[in-house]
């Protein structure tokens, strides 16, 4: 607790300290602070928060971001900034009687959202769960045998987008919140690394930032987001955002797209003609963990 007001205590101070002093001498005053870490500069410190810049401010943002990705990573990247769709609210279902457990889809969430590559990092665990049971913290996701397994079935689990969602209410500075589309997201240069929205999550769908992520340049995904897939620095809190600088495109995310058995269903569920609608119409959904009222936009089902 201590460390994380310290923390806010720091940002805030630092602010002041740059208004007081201008630029320049900032600088020279922040020196210090940059023994700790490469990613922290004068304009990273000073930037305000996403909800609070301008078109034009956003712009020399993303200008920002993009050359500082070609400095550290040597490859150049387009960084939008891409905006909910009105009359879109984003929901997703998982038909449990044909996920096989292959994890396709973490492989691709991982490469999709530039993980660094070491920490095989993604917004995805599959559980392998027994029968008969929907206790996801009785399933495991280091299983290391040919799937899939007769007297089991697997439980992919990953941000559920909720509607009421417990990690936005703890956050201290407001750098995570829900976006019209549903979408819960993260101004990654906001967040201040308490990881107090990590432990209100009770889908356990949050990642924090140990290391500074290290990906090969020619593997790096050049088509990025501010909210969503840009490289991630050091000590955030990082979360899925349904592939939103695909999503918001009209294209599906990355992690249905790699799955090979068709058991994942993405859509709007405004639309009345939707597969993902059709679902929640037609089959017995389920969703985890309903008792704590966080209302999630992922559901669950089976054939049978």
């Amino acid at each position: 607790m201590n460390d994380s007001k310290d923390t806010v205590k720091r940002r805030v101070a630092l602010k002041v300290l740059a208004t007081t002093l201008g630029a320049g001498a900032f600088a020279t005053a922040l020196a210090p602070i940059q023994q700790f870490t490469d990613s922290t500069n004068v304009q990273e410190w000073l930037q305000k928060h996403y909800r609070e810049l301008s078109s034009r401010e956003i712009r020399e943002v993303l200008a920002r971001l993009e050359a500082e990705t070609k400095q550290k990573y040597g490859r150049e990247v387009t960084i939008q900034d891409i905006r909910p769709q009105a009359g879109v609210q984003f929901a997703y279902a998982l038909n449990l009687s044909l996920c096989i457990g292959c994890r396709r889809c973490v492989e691709a969430c991982h490469k999709e959202n530039n993980h660094d590559r070491a920490s095989h990092n993604a917004y995805i665990r599959v559980l392998e769960m027994e029968q008969g049971s929907m206790d996801m913290e009785r399933g495991r996701a280091d299983y290391d045998h040919p799937v899939r397994a007769d007297d089991k079935f697997y439980l992919p689990v990953q941000c559920q987008q909720c509607e009421n969602p417990p990690c936005t209410k703890v956050c201290p500075v407001e750098a995570t919140w829900q976006e019209p589309d549903g979408i819960v997201v993260v101004d990654y240069n906001w967040c201040i690394g308490c990881r107090y929205c990590e432990a209100a999550c009770p889908y356990h769908a949050r990642r924090f930032n140990w290391r500074k992520p290290e990906i090969p340049a020619a593997e790096i995904n050049p088509n990025q987001s501010y909210l969503s897939n840009r490289i991630r620095p050091q000590g955030v809190v990082e979360k899925c955002t349904f592939c939103l600088h695909k999503t918001r495109q009209g294209q599906l995310p990355a992690c249905l797209e790699a799955c090979p058995t068709g058991a994942r269903v993405f859509g709007n569920i405004l639309d009345e003609s939707s597969s993902i609608r059709w679902v929640l119409e037609n089959k017995r959904v389920y969703v985890l963990k309903e008792e704590l009222g966080t209302k999630p936009r992922f559901f669950y089902f089976f054939d049978k």
